[in-house]
């Protein structure tokens, strides 16, 4: 018995840790055997308990426009309740969902996007382009949007279609348009209309998501009635969580801010587009000779720093494409090798003169352990590396200065996986300098491309050879759910409820 209670006491004192610091593979229960002669039943208050209802936390005085609302549950609940004309799967690519099929002219360049026929919002109405063409424009002019619909010159309804006309050629448009639709006129109630599979309803009793009869698919949600429970804040969140007054939550549990959550708790990832890398100062030596800033990434051990530093929540990725879509230059991955590294420092004729800076956001432990860990490797080869650490405002305005030799970056890139921002000429997010008309050339090649696996594939052996950035992982997003609750769940960056009739909920029998 007291091996038994050991073990779950060291469990309880794990999960903690696990959830606090960073993303995680749910662990894999161990049965503890039958009992041996001596030994008593566990309590009966240590199993798990299904609760007689499925909730979520929501903010009531947040909206839940998906174009206005914050990221976080507010985005879940809104994601339950609204659809788009498509949706991203695990790989990244985009799937047509309100949209029955689309076409592409280059020569203009346009889109005409053809929506689903039969399609009606929760309330009965017909979905119609005019919808369409209505949460468009209005996220071209959002916070959270404007960005990625920057190169859309104008959105027009036709009778059954939308016509998007683009200022550049975009091949890979529809994975940008994973924007949940909203019926025109009801932005502004307390919940959007939408054509999603539950319809919000507040009654006197509370605050619900009930399952749409009219829904499109006909069906297939996995329970009635969702409650949302208020919480207006992270604390209350977690408070609520903890006590299973609500059964699911997603967290950025590597962000600035991790949050620790205790209790019989299991957790999935999903892979998202955030990257993060080391970017290079070109416009100093030696960060200017490509072949010191290629052995640089030959140094870093990506495997080992996901699964050392980010307890495996993240993917190593040696080219700015996450490795789970099928544009990832596999291919082109070399083996992490010591000795490589070393040779190719040698080979590239540096000679340390003074230390590298290597600059990186304080205000996120995560990133800081990352930089310590890369600064002595690169040390430990004969790279001397100081850690420059930076709060974040600090730390922006250096990087806008040009501050540094190294930096360590993030960025969440679109799911065209459009690197212009970051490498382009003059990009906004280009900050170690780098401007050559042949990255220029390729980069807006892939933008253009029909064959974008072999236009990715060349523009990663591009910049595999010149380094400007040294990817190091992407990120993964978490959601975590009151064990034995919800069964099936196949979350995705922007949908934790993705392929939602393939889901279970398991509840109390009452």
């Amino acid at each position: 018995m007291k091996k038994r209670l050991l073990k779950c006491l060291c469990a309880c004192l794990l999960l903690p840790v696990l959830l606090a610091g960073c993303w995680q593979e749910p662990p894999v229960s161990e049965d503890s055997g039958p009992l041996q002669p001596g030994e008593e039943p566990e309590p009966a208050e240590s199993r798990v308990i299904l609760p007689e209802h499925f909730s979520l936390p929501y903010a009531p005085d947040r909206s839940l426009d998906p174009v206005a609302c914050p990221d976080g549950m507010q985005q879940v609940v809104a994601s339950l309740i609204c659809e788009a004309l498509f949706r991203l799967g695990p790989d990244f690519e985009p799937e047509p969902w309100l949209c029955a099929s689309h076409a592409y002219d280059p020569t203009v360049p346009a889109y005409t996007f053809v929506l689903r026929s039969g399609v009606t919002f929760s309330d009965g109405s017909p979905l119609t382009p005019a919808d369409v063409k209505a949460t468009l424009d209005r996220a071209r002019l959002s916070d959270r949007y404007r960005s990625r619909l920057s190169g859309i010159k104008s959105v027009s309804a036709g009778t059954d279609s939308v016509t998007v006309t683009l200022s550049a050629p975009n091949s890979a448009l529809p994975a940008l348009l994973d924007i949940p639709i909203v019926k025109a006129g009801t932005e502004k109630d307390a919940a959007p209309v939408g054509t999603g599979p539950y319809l919000f309803s507040q009654e006197e009793s509370g605050t619900y998501l009930v399952a749409s009869q009219s829904w499109w698919q006909g069906g297939g949600q996995p329970v009635d009635r969702i409650f949302l429970i208020e919480s207006a804040d992270q604390d209350t969140m977690l408070y609520r969580f903890t006590s299973h007054d609500v059964q699911l939550i997603t967290a950025d549990l590597t962000g600035t801010s991790p949050i620790s959550a205790t209790g019989n708790i299991s957790y999935q990832d999903a892979a998202t587009t955030i990257l993060q890398y080391i970017g290079c100062n070109v416009t100093r030596a030696p960060l200017d000779n490509a072949a010191f800033r290629r052995a640089l990434g030959l140094g870093i051990n990506r495997s080992y720093v996901v699964s050392a530093f980010l307890s495996g929540h993240g993917t190593p990725a040696q080219h700015p494409v996450a490795p789970s879509s099928p544009l990832y230059p596999a291919g082109l991955e070399e083996r992490y090798s010591l000795d490589a590294f070393t040779a190719a420092l040698a080979a590239s004729g540096y000679t340390p003169e003074r230390p590298l800076t290597l600059l990186v956001n304080a205000e996120n432990s995560f990133k800081v352990s990352v930089a310590g860990f890369l600064a002595e490797s690169f040390a430990a080869a004969g790279v001397p590396t100081e850690v420059r650490s930076l709060p974040f405002e600090e730390y922006a305005a250096a990087l806008a200065a040009g501050e540094f030799d190294l930096y360590y970056g993030e960025v969440k890139l679109t799911a065209d996986w459009d690197l212009s921002p970051l490498l382009a000429t003059g990009g906004a997010l280009n900050y170690g300098g780098w401007a050559e008309p042949q990255t220029d050339q390729l980069l807006s090649g892939f933008a253009a491309a029909t064959d974008r696996t072999a236009a990715a594939e060349a523009l990663c052996a591009h910049l595999q050879s010149q380094a400007p950035i040294l990817p190091v992982c992407f990120k993964s997003t978490s959601v975590l759910m009151q064990a034995d609750v919800v069964e099936g769940l196949s979350p995705t960056m922007a949908e934790p409820f993705y392929d939602l009739p393939s889901c279970t909920i398991h509840l109390r029998e009452g």
